[in-house]
């Protein structure tokens, strides 16, 4: 596994130069890829230039985010097929292997039952869509409760519905996003990591709960740094993951709000550090695999 940078997470996209010049100073092996901002400039300028930043540093895309349009109605998905062909396309291109999208927990429109079937179809019409590029496409909760408060009808937010539901698709490049914020507030262990094969986790995601504050007034606000307070283990999980043989990005994705600084270089720094006592503490080497024990 790698350590990645989202630039979304350091309070905007910035220019794709600055973000690499601050992925490449601070030890990052991947970044995240706008692919709506980026396809906009190979549109208009050609891949070889859109690209010649990406290229030039040598560094891995970690993974796209899908853009939050993929769970609209059967008519207006099917107008939009092309477009997300095209992504996966130029995502490919660029070596990207691994999409995002997250599920609303809860919604007005459609009954648990109806929720899921649609959800089913429309995983299976996403993954025909990426696998001529490749691409595995991870999924993930959201889990605050005041995202279900007030709503007609509850939906997945936990780890086991969601397993039930990309179980029932059953398809090989479909998996899961282990945000551990969401799944830990959701009430998943280490165990639950552990129960995971390699093969179904797409991305993951770190961040810490506060300490003292009831599940059920947490908001996304509250995403600490990794380690900020120890409620969620993340050496635990980072240990777990290398014994897994997990090979993907791994991700620091805190609420701007929990850094010292708002400046990006300083952002880019602390996480940085905070991925070096993480890596140390589960003895992980550089490239994200368990440091062999001397005989």
């Amino acid at each position: 596994m790698f350590k990645n940078l989202d630039p979304s997470a350091l309070g905007g996209e910035g220019h794709q130069s600055e973000i690499l010049e601050l992925a490449l100073t601070y030890g990052f092996r991947g970044v995240d890829l706008n692919i709506v901002e980026f396809a906009g400039r190979v549109r208009l300028h050609g891949m070889t230039y859109a690209k010649r930043s990406l290229a030039s540093a040598k560094i891995r895309v970690g993974t796209f985010a899908l853009p939050p349009d993929w769970d609209s109605d059967d008519e207006a998905f099917k107008r939009r097929e092309e477009v997300l062909a095209e992504y996966a396309r130029i995502a490919a291109e660029l070596g990207c292997t691994r999409a995002l999208c997250w599920i609303s927990p809860a919604g007005d429109k459609r009954p648990y039952h109806e929720n899921f079937e649609f959800h089913k179809r429309r995983f299976a019409d996403l993954c025909r869509i990426l696998e001529p590029a490749r691409i595995r496409l991870g999924v993930g909760v959201r889990a605050v409760e005041s995202l279900r408060k007030g709503r007609a009808f509850q939906f997945i937010h936990n780890l086991d519905a969601l397993l039930l539901l990309l179980n029932m698709v059953g398809l090989p490049n479909l998996g899961i996003l282990v945000d551990v914020w969401d799944l830990w507030l959701s009430g998943a262990t280490i165990d639950s990591i552990r129960g995971l094969s390699p093969r179904q986790i797409v991305a993951v995601q770190l961040a810490d709960l506060p300490a003292d504050v009831p599940a059920a007034e947490i908001t996304e606000t509250q995403r600490l740094l990794p380690g900020a307070t120890g409620r969620i283990d993340c050496v635990g999980v980072l240990t777990a993951l290398g014994e897994m043989g997990y090979d993907g990005p791994v991700t620091i994705k805190a609420d701007r709000s929990a850094y010292e600084s708002t400046r990006r270089d300083r952002m880019a720094r602390q996480a940085a550090e905070i991925f070096d006592k993480l890596w140390k503490a589960a003895r992980l080497t550089p490239e994200g695999k368990p440091v062999p024990v001397a005989t």
